[in-house]
């Protein structure tokens, strides 16, 4: 399949008016074509039913170079799979997207698919740890959007539970980060972990809650069982 097959198949799926509401909402300077998600979900599957990983990992890569907001969607979706044999081509494509992130719902959309990939091999943990480094708020976000599985375990293995532990340490770091959306990954990652995990939730708030913005401690502790 080529790119520009790719993108006549995503533009049959336009809803007319769509685009520019897209365009209002996510508030990036980008093409919108205005493609509901569904419609998306449908043409990913069937692509990557028939593509190889080596022919989806070219398109991906094509389709998130043409900057479209629906096209970077559809490069996420396309890379979005638990068992991807052999996936060192996917995981690295992926990385190569982190610099690019400017917007929340292309940025998570490109997480999920990492998410699977660290799931497949803890190591690569290592290399998302570098993320919490960068100056891009977008880029240190993705550290905590991308290891979120890590906080949905009811019996982490111990190997999980060394990672839940490791993000933690970096959500600690984070906590004195003025910049909203980094505040809102801590409070998420926490909101999440409290369902599976409330004791290590609990005990990070009250070391930590204090430096972090009311919203956020608000969010993080909304599962907690009250005083």
């Amino acid at each position: 399949m080529t790119l520009d097959d790719a993108l006549a198949a995503l533009k049959a799926h336009i809803e007319p008016g769509r685009a520019e509401g897209m365009a209002d909402y996510h508030k990036v300077p980008r093409e919108y074509l205005g493609i509901p998600n569904p419609a998306l979900n449908d043409l990913t599957k069937e692509w990557r039913q028939t593509l190889t990983v080596e022919e989806r990992v070219a398109l991906a890569d094509q389709l998130w170079q043409t900057n479209i907001f629906e096209a970077r969607l559809a490069a996420a979706k396309l890379l979005t799979q638990a068992r991807i044999r052999p996936d060192d081509a996917v995981w690295d494509l992926i990385k190569s997207w982190v610099p690019d992130f400017d917007s929340w719902a292309i940025a998570d959309h490109a997480c999920m698919a990492g998410q699977k990939r660290l799931i497949a091999d803890l190591s690569r943990v290592d290399e998302v740890e570098e993320w919490t480094k960068s100056d891009s708020h977008w880029t240190r976000r993705a550290a905590m959007v991308i290891t979120l599985p890590f906080t949905k375990q009811n019996h982490p293995k111990p190997d999980e539970l060394a990672v839940r532990q490791r993000v933690l340490g970096w959500a600690a770091r984070y906590v004195g980060d003025p910049e909203w959306f980094i505040q809102k990954s801590v409070a998420w990652w926490l909101r999440d972990l409290s369902k599976h995990d409330p004791a290590r939730t609990d005990y990070f708030l009250k070391n930590y809650a204090k430096k972090m913005k009311p919203f956020a401690r608000k969010e993080a502790a909304k599962f907690l069982p009250k005083d």
